[in-house]
């Protein structure tokens, strides 16, 4: 039995392995487990577009077997009236970063025990609910397609998170650490997490309220690491430029911020978010959509780079057996060449905001909302009083334009982003930047 003659295109992803997960809540471990997966998806790009399989357990098939899983895939893609174009595209797999330990090493016993640790590290009398969680997540990825390419990788996640929440007199707030990495084991001596996350709840109980309105801000590298991800990385995405929902569509070539200023996203390096190739096989390597203040690529997926232009392919992800969407990897803001002592003498009178605690962001009308963990007054060139309740908010383009400098102190934050119903892993950061103009929302003043 031969391939379908329809078919233009097919890959094949299979991805197996499996996920630990450990949940302890005030000491209580309410959940500690492992948890076992094999999924695989076929593509297979017909006359107009894609028909999709997605196969639980699958196995190695005969190529008997396996036409007959094209054929199904050809006739779900005759039906569709979607046009699609690949573009060319380089292939090389990257190699892992090795491990200094590796976590699926370490008794699910231990791992428990050493989670503890870190969560009974938040203990004191104005804490009043402690929570750590653990998760783990190995893979083994095998790619081909019909152009007879043929990669394959293991790689081993892991990380914890650590929350308190202090209250006293009626007042609650909250302290949140996390740890991520692809390095290896990362729950051994790391109580200090715990101890920081109830430092922080405690010392916003006394914090003041922030007096909203526009002022310079100094970002820290977590807050500008958001801004970077969300507010450019997600309109950077070549899927939201071709569908016109990018604030940035269009505007390849244009200035939109000063000289100082570069964001990159770049699969290769070994942060959270590394791949040694994306999700079609495609080599990743560094791209970088602002290049000293002008729009320079977008993120792109073979389909998008044929439809948009302006970039490489090489940043498509997907979850076991979901089709590929352009995702970003690891995203941030270049290191400039200022101090931060420089950056709080030029800003003198404004605001220093630290660490997110989420928002919203629409890449096609331009504009955010991030919420900060807290910040500090800066009066005088001088941090002051520590502020409770603040947030960034503005136009993305202006608020580019607005960055007078970028630091030299560039640290990069790991987490999950989340688009069209698969999270992924990721990376984001920034050195200290310092916006001229910013709009800050605050509860008044104290």
């Amino acid at each position: 039995m031969s391939e379908p003659s329809s078919i233009r295109y097919h890959d094949l992803r299979h991805v197996t392995g499996q996920s630990t997960l450990i949940d302890i809540d005030n000491g209580a471990v309410e959940s500690a487990g492992t948890s076992f997966f094999n999924r695989a998806i076929l593509r297979v790009l017909g006359s107009h577009g894609w028909g999709i399989l997605q196969i639980d357990n699958f196995s190695p098939c005969s190529k008997k077997k396996f036409n007959s899983l094209l054929a199904s895939a050809s006739r779900l893609a005759a039906v569709t009236r979607q046009d699609v174009d690949l573009s060319e595209a380089t292939y090389h797999a990257l190699g892992v970063p090795p491990m200094q330990e590796d976590p699926r090493d370490v008794s699910i016993e231990e791992k428990t025990s050493l989670l503890s640790e870190i969560e009974q590290a938040a203990r004191h009398p104005d804490i009043v609910n402690r929570r750590a969680n653990y998760i783990e997540r190995s893979e083994h990825i095998l790619f081909s397609d019909s152009s007879g390419h043929e990669f394959s990788y293991e790689i081993c996640r892991s990380g914890f998170n650590v929350l308190a929440v202090a209250s006293r007199n009626g007042t609650v707030q909250m302290g949140y650490e996390r740890v991520h990495s692809v390095s290896g084991f990362d729950l051994r001596h790391q109580q200090e997490y715990g101890e920081k996350a109830a430092k922080v709840a405690i010392a916003l109980l006394d914090a003041g309220n922030a007096k909203g309105g526009r002022m310079r801000a100094v970002l820290d590298p977590e807050l500008a690491g958001v801004f970077a991800h969300e507010a450019v990385g997600h309109a950077s995405e070549g899927d939201l430029v071709q569908e016109g929902s990018s604030i940035l569509a269009g505007r390849i070539g244009e200035r939109i911020g000063n000289d100082r200023l570069s964001i990159v996203d770049d699969p290769s390096i070994p942060e959270f978010g590394f791949e040694p190739f994306d999700a079609e096989g495609v080599a990743v390597k560094r791209t970088e959509i602002i290049r000293n203040g002008v729009v320079n690529a977008f993120l792109h997926s073979r389909e998008t780079l044929a439809a948009v232009g302006h970039g490489i392919a090489g940043h498509a992800r997907a979850m076991a057996a979901e089709p590929p969407l352009v995702r970003m990897s690891n995203t941030y803001i270049e290191n400039g060449d200022s101090t931060l002592e420089e950056m709080m003498e030029l800003c003198k009178n404004g605001i220093l905001l630290k660490g997110s605690r989420g928002g919203q962001v629409d890449p096609g009308r331009g504009i955010f909302q991030f919420n900060a963990e807290y910040g500090f007054l800066i009066e005088e060139g001088e941090c002051t009083r520590m502020v409770r309740d603040v947030s960034l908010s503005g136009e993305i383009l202006s608020t580019l334009h607005g960055i007078l400098l970028c630091g030299n102190d560039r640290s990069m934050h790991p987490g999950y982003c989340g688009k069209g119903g698969q999270s992924v892993p990721v990376s984001d950061g920034a050195p200290h930047i310092l916006l001229e103009n910013a709009m800050v929302g605050g509860s008044g003043v104290d």
